[in-house]
């Protein structure tokens, strides 16, 4: 089977596609034709060797893919020819993940679904939806309060989007860039900002924070008293807050939370992502795949991330 491999960490030239063995399924393990899967900045991460000893190289990166069951051995595995999506588990870091032909997958971490979607527009579910399901639900934000996502043109932001103008919030939306706030006014956010270093001041019940670190500071003083900042990414590339001091940082009354995607898929997420997969289906909200690369583009395909160029979902192909 073809697949992209990392061998040693580095710029996105480092993924070269070759030939490797097709995986042989075996008790506990399901062979997934893979037919998508979504590119993720935690890959991006992981290529430049921010991951550390948890990714051994060499490695198929890839934290989620969706196809079809391959191959089976024993028992609780869908039969072969079910649509299945899986998602993180150490997929494309302690294993190899979604960047081939096929994935060899635990099958405690597949997920059946009932779907009538093509490959590239379900493949951009799994991972950055439910990830911004998880951050809305950690939030508790009841219909008609106000929502801010924070760096909403990437694919988690549009996802959070799009899931809180169908739940009935009033959505604020950021962007450094003027130029995509009328994509994000078409995902539903009714009122977008220019994030031009600080959102300070803007008066929301909940703030999703997808820049992460140091930019925390200034989420919590967007956040009303009784509000509550739920800090989920790592656009701005920076991990840590140094000297941050809760006592005068946090405005009195607000609340900081985090979500964790390492948290979601698995049999207790099916319910969740199917859910959204009917949403998707049913109209009420975008898919927002920015652009599909084939797996001979894969290089390509994390330069342009790297750039910071996509506006929602950047999906591959194998």
């Amino acid at each position: 089977m073809r697949a992209a491999v990392v061998d040693a960490p580095g710029p996105p030239e480092v993924l070269r596609v070759r030939d490797l063995p097709k995986p042989e399924a075996r008790p506990g393990w399901t062979l997934v034709r893979v037919r998508a899967f979504g590119l993720n900045r935690s890959e991006i991460f992981t290529r430049q060797g921010h991951s550390g000893d948890a990714v051994p190289f060499p490695r198929v990166l890839g934290i989620e893919c969706v196809g079809e069951v391959e191959e089976t051995v024993g028992e609780g595995a869908p039969p072969p020819g079910s649509t299945v999506a899986a998602v993180m588990g150490k997929m494309g870091r302690a294993y190899d993940g979604g960047y081939a032909e096929y994935a060899l997958l635990p099958t405690e971490r597949l997920m059946p679904l009932e779907t009538h979607l093509d490959w590239p527009t379900l493949g951009a579910l799994p991972e950055t939806f439910l990830t911004a399901r998880g951050s809305l639900d950690a939030m508790e934000l009841d219909p008609g309060q106000t929502l801010l996502v924070r760096g909403a043109t990437s694919s988690v932001g549009m996802a959070a989007v799009g899931l809180g103008a169908a739940a009935g919030l009033r959505v604020l939306a950021t962007t450094r860039n003027p130029d995509k706030a009328p994509a994000l006014r078409e995902r539903g956010a009714d009122e977008v900002v220019i994030d031009e270093g600080s959102i300070a001041g803007a008066g929301a019940d909940g703030v999703l924070d997808l820049v992460g670190g140091p930019a925390v500071r200034d989420a919590l003083q967007a956040a009303v008293p009784g509000g509550i900042v739920c800090t989920t990414g790592l656009l701005g590339g920076e991990w840590v807050i140094e000297r941050f001091e809760p006592l005068e940082e946090i405005p009195s009354a607000v609340k900081l939370t985090a979500f964790h995607s390492s948290t979601i898929g698995g049999p207790e997420w099916v319910d969740e992502l199917q859910e959204i997969v009917d949403v998707v289906q049913e109209g009420r909200v975008q898919a927002n795949v920015d652009r599909t690369f084939t797996l001979d583009d894969i290089s390509a395909a994390h330069a342009y991330m790297e750039a910071n160029r996509a506006v929602g979902k950047v999906v591959g192909i194998p």
